[in-house]
């Protein structure tokens, strides 16, 4: 088991958009290597790029709301061996210029890092034009593509620097609300590995993104009924640590797959497709229910769509008796 913060559960715990992590770690990046690149969206103090552009003027490009130029100018700087991050809110970038991504970056094998920010049903008010619930189907689906969801500002910062170091195509997916800051500079962190931040017997929940907290939580409260549950923090959806993933249920028996996102295609399937061919088992998924979003406060969209710790409460609760 991995360290967390000591203060796991407390009300006090600190909190920071995920993005944040983003935005130091590109700073970090831009200190250490003179090929590090930033293009945006015009979006570059929501997408956190704005200390970056400030710090390194010359490594920034503007493209403005284009972002089907974005990708296509960022493959370009990468084939002329350049490191770009190509940065717009999740919706628009893989949403809106994913054949660009397809053809420019994954088929032509570029090494560009997309980040899609503003990504889930947390993006609140803004509604269901703005909120991305479909962008880890549309980018793991892609030969080429890695595909990584932090689950805190930490690990976010972890992730940047890794996508970096890190030959080949890249998608980076960011929440836009603040969550707890639940991992330490001590958790670790690669691609392709998942990390138990939790260990039990009864069943696992294999999470993503903040649902990681969210599962947390909920084997926090079901610990309290004699169900123990292990949480196997899954950033790394794609390539996805199927050892880790199958020792895991071998041991439970079962599975809950959490995250913010449709349940078609995303962390779930994942799961489902890797347990599918190796080691079946009962699941659970939690997610967006075949729905678009709506505006609201985003703890409230959270709960009324079941993605958040009482809605994992009830998938454990379910899949449990099903073994």
């Amino acid at each position: 088991m991995v360290k967390l913060a000591d203060n796991l559960f407390s009300p006090d715990i600190e909190q920071a958009p995920i993005r944040n992590g983003y935005g130091e770690g590109l700073v970090i990046l831009g200190k250490e290597n003179p090929n590090v690149v930033a293009l945006c969206c015009d979006l570059v103090e929501s997408t956190r790029t704005l200390e970056f552009a400030k710090q390194f003027p010359e490594r920034y490009v503007e493209v403005g709301v284009a972002e089907q130029n974005l990708a296509g100018l960022g493959a370009g700087m990468a084939h002329e061996g350049k490191i770009p991050f190509v940065t717009s809110y999740a919706v628009f970038s893989p949403g809106r210029n994913w054949d660009q991504i397809r053809v420019a970056i994954c088929y032509s094998g570029n090494n560009v890092k997309i980040i899609g920010s503003h990504a889930g049903i947390s993006v609140g008010p803004d509604g269901a034009t703005h909120q991305a619930l479909e962008d880890i189907a549309i980018t793991r689906v892609l030969p080429r593509m890695t595909v990584l969801v932090p689950c805190d500002a930490i690990e976010a910062r972890k992730v940047t620097i890794a996508a970096a170091n890190h030959k080949g195509p890249v998608y980076i997916r960011l929440a836009r609300e603040k969550t707890p800051k639940f991992t330490t500079e001590d958790t670790p962190f690669e691609i392709g590995k998942a990390f138990i931040y939790r260990e039990g017997k009864h069943c696992t929940i294999a999470a993503a993104g903040p649902q990681v907290y969210y599962s947390l939580q909920a084997a926090n409260e079901l610990s309290k009924e004699g169900i123990e549950c292990e949480v196997i923090n899954l950033v790394s959806v794609k390539p996805l640590d199927e050892q880790a993933l199958i020792a895991s249920v071998k041991k439970t028996g079962c599975v809950v797959s959490a995250e913010e996102h449709q349940v078609t295609g995303g962390v779930g399937s994942a799961v489902a497709e890797a347990l599918a061919k190796n080691y079946p088992v009962p699941q659970e998924f939690v997610g967006m229910p075949d729905q678009f979003g709506e505006s609201g406060e985003p703890n409230e969209l959270i709960a009324k769509w079941g993605m958040d710790s009482k809605a994992i409460i009830k998938a454990v609760q379910a899949v449990v008796k099903r073994k």
